[in-house]
């Protein structure tokens, strides 16, 4: 049994991934940015839960600082799939707003748990990402979301390096389009998005680090 903490864990996929572990018999860490949001997902589910926003640097310190051990970090929450904007006349702000969440969330967040993490024998941290932000496949449109989940594959690139050594698997997934609230109408069914995600945050000690997957086969960067 493994203790894996979610970000975004009270709705859409976060929730799902949260319920599979916890079918699965892990110790689940649900956190959500809203606390009454995050107490009622987590009664629902019969899992822990604690308030985090990660795009608030003192909420993810108090967070942390309820956090002794842990095996898995799941960078879930993301915000602003902007389909009504374009790279050359974005508005920047909402550009950034996209990164504190996205990328420096995700980021700050694992500079903070990795002392836990580092007391797991299997530690693992998954970047909850998207195609979008594969440079392979990019053209135009959804610039705030596309730049900031480009981010997070470029950051998933460097812990898993630099924590290799350590015994880190750390991997960035593609959950595909799901029917979320972000995601709209006519996606995938949740549960299979959500699949992938927990496939990543299971992997054996042999497992794949520093990739990005979709249902468990690798994606072009």
């Amino acid at each position: 049994m493994a203790t894996i903490l979610v970000t975004g864990g009270n709705r859409g996929l976060g929730r799902e991934v949260c319920r599979q572990l916890a079918e699965q018999g892990h110790d689940v860490i649900l956190t959500a940015r809203d606390a009454e949001a995050a107490a009622q997902a987590g009664r629902d589910l019969g899992v822990r839960h604690l308030r985090l926003d990660v795009a608030d640097p003192a909420s993810i310190g108090a967070a942390a600082a309820q956090v002794d051990a842990l095996d898995v970090l799941v960078n879930s929450a993301a915000i602003l799939y902007d389909t009504w904007q374009h790279a050359v006349d974005a508005d920047l702000d909402v550009v950034r707003q996209a990164a504190e969440t996205n990328l420096y969330g995700p980021w700050r967040l694992a500079q903070a748990l990795l002392p836990a993490l580092r007391r797991s024998a299997h530690p693992r941290i998954v970047n909850v990402s998207s195609e979008g932000g594969s440079l392979t496949s990019m053209g135009g449109g959804t610039p705030a979301y596309s730049a900031s989940k480009a981010g997070l594959n470029a950051l998933t690139r460097m812990l898993a390096a630099e924590l290799r050594p350590a015994g880190f698997l750390v991997n960035a997934v593609c959950p595909g389009w799901v029917a979320t609230d972000m995601g709209g109408p006519g996606g995938r069914p949740v549960r299979d998005g959500a699949a992938g995600i927990v496939w990543a945050a299971t992997l054996p000690d042999n497992g794949p680090t520093g990739g990005f997957f979709r249902d468990g086969r690798p994606l072009p960067w």
